[in-house]
């Protein structure tokens, strides 16, 4: 069962958005998702509650994904722990800061996912991640997985300022994800009608297979960097 955070101290770098967009790609492939929401504002716990109040019309926004809205830094070790089982995989969206529930679930995590926005700001946030990252990894005395993830990316433009993020973190070896998650409006969809990707039509939102297929590169991308790494002790299965 791998646990994946999904971190940067920066609110807006598009956390829950990669962490739902994710989470649905995988579940839809056939694999039971829990997402545990660290958010304070609880934006997923807030889009389960849009699906499950639309009734059977939107059961299938929530099959194989569970999401628990109801954690803290007081219990976030417990929920992790007690996820070890019961689901194949375990998404955690973190605030947007700095805190002891951050540092918790990063200890905990094979994996953990830092979005980053073509911005030096969200740049400069990240980098305190990933230091967050190596102290826990020396504290716990072993490797945690991380890479950045570009998100909220324009699928025309490549700005200077982005190029030059990019260019920064090869020189530094900063692991980064060959897909990004583009900006799409199904996307932001999701969250306002409670809905998932693929049911989606192009009535709601234009385009929603392009988001699909994006999400699904995206998680495929994620599922395949477990594979490679020996910290989660199983051997992962496509999603695409």
């Amino acid at each position: 069962m791998p646990i994946i955070s999904i971190a940067n101290s920066k609110g807006g770098a598009g956390k829950t958005t990669l962490c739902l967009v994710l989470a649905q790609a995988i579940a839809k492939a056939g694999k039971s998702v829990l997402i545990l929401d660290a958010d304070p504002n609880r934006p997923i716990k807030t889009w389960a509650a849009r699906a499950a109040d639309r009734g059977s019309e939107g059961a299938g926004a929530l099959d194989n994904l569970a999401v628990d809205g109801d954690v803290s830094e007081t219990n976030i070790v417990d929920k992790i722990d007690a996820a070890h089982g019961t689901h194949d995989f375990v998404l955690i969206d973190l605030e947007g800061t700095a805190s002891v529930a951050v540092s918790y679930a990063v200890g905990q995590s094979d994996f953990v996912l830092i979005p980053l926005q073509g911005s030096q700001l969200d740049a400069d946030q990240a980098a305190r991640v990933i230091g967050l990252i190596q102290q826990n990894a020396k504290a716990y005395r072993r490797q945690i997985p991380f890479s950045v993830v570009f998100t909220r990316v324009n699928p025309a433009i490549r700005p200077r300022d982005l190029a030059h993020i990019e260019q920064t973190l090869v020189d530094n070896q900063i692991p980064v994800f060959d897909t990004r998650l583009y900006e799409r409006a199904a996307f932001r969809t999701i969250f306002q009608v409670g809905m998932a990707l693929h049911e989606l039509t192009p009535d709601l939102v234009s385009k929603p297979d392009t988001a699909v297929e994006n999400a699904l590169a995206v998680a495929q991308e994620l599922i395949d960097r477990l594979s490679g790494s020996a910290q989660t002790g199983r051997e992962a299965k496509d999603v695409a």
